[in-house]
C-alpha cells in the first residue's frame, strides 16, 4: 500500500550529482521555488560507487526526498571507448543510492536516465512502450543498458516493497554547467567549444585561445604551451584556420531540451506525481518511466549552422564521414508528460545563444 506526503518547504531534500548539468539546474530549481533544506556533497565528500559510504551518509542524514541526478556521463566518442567505466559507475551509483532510500525510508525518489535507452531502430517518435523492444545503439550499450536497471530498480522496489521512486527519462541536455570537454562531452557543448575556438583560430584570436585553454585545459595542455603545440592539438580534434571537422554526416536528427527547462519538469513530477499514477492496468507493470523532452527535433548539420551564427564562424563546416554517427533518430513522444500537465519552454533557438554567453562569461570566472 503506497502514503504518500507533500514535499514541503523545509523537507530534507538530496539531490545526488549537484555539480553537474542536470544535479545544478535541478539544485538552482528547488532553491528558486523556496525549498530551503537542501543536502548537497562533492563526489569527495561522498564516493556513491561505495556502498559502505552511502549506506552511512542516508544514516545520518535522513533525507525525505531524493535527486538522483548523480551519473558517469559522456558523449559519443567517451561512450565507445570508455565502456567498462560507462556500465559499472553508473550501476554502482544506481545499486546503492536506490537501496539506501529503500533501507532509510526515503518518501519519494526520482530517478534520471535518458533517451539511449530505446532501441537503436525505434519507432519515430519513441513512446515509454519501445523500451525493450529491439538492440540498442552499440556506441553508448553499456551506459543504456545501465540507465534501464535502474528503471527496473525503481519498478522492481516499488513493486515488492511499496516504495515511491518514479524514473524520468530526459532527451539529449544543455545548459549551464554543462561538460565541454572536447572528448567527454556530449553533441551541443562539444560544438560551443569547437566552433568558439574555430572562430578564435579563423580570426588569429591568440588571446582567446589561451585563455579557453587556461579555463579547461585539453589533454593536460593550456594556454601558456608554445603556439605551434596548442595549434597540432586542435588540429586532432578537426579545428583548423579555414575549416571545422565534425563526426559523421551530419544527417542524424536530435532533439535538444534546455536543462533548466529539464530541472523544472522533475520537480514538477515529484510536487505532482506519485508512482501508483503512473500504473498502468494489467498483471504486468512496464514503462513507468516519463519522457522528458520538446517532441521537436534538428539535424546535427542544422545544429551546427546555428552554432556558426551564434558565435560568428565563417569558415567551413565539414563532416568527417569515417566516423560514426550514432542512433539515426532520437526523438521523445512527450504525450504522457503533456498528460501529466508539463511542457518545455525554451526553444533551441534560444537555447543556443544563452549557452554560448554563459560559456563566454564563464572564461572570466
Amino acid at each position: 500500500m503506497f502514503i504518500f506526503v507533500d514535499m514541503e518547504k523545509d523537507s530534507k531534500i538530496y539531490i545526488a550529482g549537484h555539480t553537474g548539468l542536470v544535479g545544478s539546474a535541478i539544485y538552482n530549481n528547488l532553491k528558486q521555488k523556496g525549498y530551503s533544506n537542501l543536502l548537497v556533497c562533492t563526489h569527495r565528500e561522498l564516493d556513491l560507487t561505495q556502498q559502505e559510504q552511502v549506506n552511512h551518509f542516508f544514516e545520518k542524514e535522513r533525507p525525505e526526498y531524493v535527486f538522483l541526478a548523480a551519473a558517469h556521463v559522456g558523449g559519443i566518442i567517451a561512450n565507445h571507448q570508455y565502456r567498462a567505466d560507462f556500465i559499472y559507475r553508473n550501476l554502482m551509483i544506481q545499486t546503492n543510492v536506490v537501496h539506501a532510500a529503500y533501507i532509510y525510508n526515503v518518501k519519494k525518489r526520482l530517478f534520471l536516465g535518458s533517451t539511449c535507452i530505446y532501441p537503436k531502430e525505434a519507432p519515430q517518435p519513441m513512446t515509454e512502450d519501445c523500451l525493450l523492444a529491439g538492440p540498442l545503439e552499440y556506441t553508448n550499450e553499456p551506459y543504456a543498458i545501465a540507465k534501464i536497471a535502474g528503471i527496473k530498480l525503481c519498478e522492481s522496489f516499488n513493486l515488492q516493497y511499496g516504495t515511491n521512486f518514479i524514473s524520468v527519462m530526459p532527451t539529449n541536455l544543455y545548459g549551464p554547467n554543462d561538460n565541454f570537454d572536447l572528448e567527454t562531452s556530449h553533441v551541443l557543448p562539444a560544438m560551443i567549444r569547437k566552433f568558439h575556438l574555430a572562430t578564435c583560430l579563423h580570426t588569429n584570436n591568440w588571446e582567446k585561445i589561451r585563455m579557453d585553454l587556461n579555463k579547461r585545459p585539453v589533454q593536460g595542455l593550456n594556454g601558456k604551451a608554445p603556439e605551434e603545440e596548442i595549434r597540432e592539438l586542435l588540429y586532432t580534434y578537426g579545428l583548423f584556420e579555414d575549416h571545422v571537422e565534425l563526426w559523421g554526416t551530419g544527417t542524424p536528427l536530435r532533439e535538444f531540451l534546455w536543462s533548466e527547462d529539464m530541472a523544472d519538469a522533475c520537480v514538477y513530477l515529484m510536487q505532482k506525481v506519485n508512482f501508483s499514477d503512473l500504473r498502468p492496468e494489467g498483471k504486468e507493470i512496464r514503462n513507468t518511466h516519463i519522457n522528458i523532452g520538446t517532441g521537436k527535433e534538428v539535424s546535427i548539420r542544422e545544429a551546427a549552422t546555428m552554432m556558426a551564427r551564434v558565435t560568428g564562424y565563417e569558415g567551413q563546416i565539414c563532416f568527417d564521414h569515417s566516423h560514426p554517427d550514432g542512433t539515426p533518430r532520437k526523438l521523445t513522444d512527450v504525450t504522457k508528460l503533456h498528460r501529466l500537465g508539463w511542457r518545455h519552454k525554451v526553444e533551441i533557438e534560444e537555447g543556443i545563444p544563452r549557452l554560448y554567453t554563459w560559456y563566454q562569461n564563464q572564461q572570466f570566472n
